[in-house]
């Protein structure tokens, strides 16, 4: 297993987020905060431990981005920062609130893409004065990042030549013998002529969907993936080749 930070030119993997060197750029993808009390509503009785855990990856991968003198000017959260579909909880309110004057810290940009979950973020976005948007593009590099719920055709869509979703939690199960793990993957492959990167979720209540056996929640993911390279995020991100030579 080599590491492997090559995704794409000028790009890293920081844990379960992609760095761009030349828009001094982080996204991260489905944080669905939250999700804890909307669980215990419904009688599963679980400790509020994603925000923290949460805090504890961000603080790593900041540490890791000015051990390699990276700065980081915008900061993109890529869909699904909340949980609840119909409502903002009082702990999506708090937690949202605390992690964007987190990052504020880090960035002088932090950028909402809304994702499916997403339907009450705009309160919580105008309150923090930061920006809730359908999508974010990078004009210089030809990027657009979308949360990868629907399809959405706009100008910026047409222009990209790269994608950049979340949404599908991917991850691949590795078996060695009895020994049985599930790891978060990146995924890259392509959507019809562009390349499309797929984003592991965030969450640390969320371990995955295993892409070589169940079905896929994406649009963007509804052909053949065999072909699509997967980086399995562990201490760091190793590449692991095509789907295909992983089933």
């Amino acid at each position: 297993m080599k590491p492997d930070h090559s995704i794409l030119p000028n790009t890293s993997l920081v844990g379960l987020a992609l760095y761009f060197r030349s828009a001094k750029l982080l996204v991260l993808s489905d944080l669905q905060l939250g999700q804890e009390s909307a669980l215990i509503d419904h009688g599963v009785m679980v400790p509020k431990v994603n925000f923290r855990q949460i805090r504890k990856q961000l603080w790593h991968i900041f540490s890791q981005l000015k051990k390699q003198k990276c700065s980081v000017q915008t900061i993109v959260l890529n869909g699904d920062i909340k949980h609840a579909f119909h409502h903002a909880s009082e702990q999506e309110w708090v937690e949202s609130m605390d992690l964007i004057e987190h990052l504020k810290e880090q960035a002088n940009e932090i950028v909402l893409v809304k994702g499916n979950h997403d339907t009450f973020l705009g309160p919580i976005a105008q309150w923090e004065q930061v920006r809730a948007v359908p999508e974010y593009y990078l004009p210089k590099e030809k990027i657009l990042f979308i949360h990868g719920h629907k399809i959405i055709r706009t100008p910026q869509f047409a222009k990209a030549k790269t994608l950049v979703i979340g949404h599908e939690h991917p991850a691949v199960t590795l078996r060695d013998g009895a020994k049985v793990e599930k790891y978060k993957c990146f995924l890259k492959g392509k959507f019809e002529e562009k390349t499309i990167i797929v984003m592991p979720s965030f969450s640390a209540l969320s371990e995955g969907t295993d892409v070589l056996q169940a079905g896929k929640l994406s649009p963007f993911l509804q052909h053949n993936l065999k072909n699509f390279e997967a980086w399995l995020v562990e201490d760091k991100g190793y590449y692991f080749g095509k789907l295909k030579g992983l089933g």
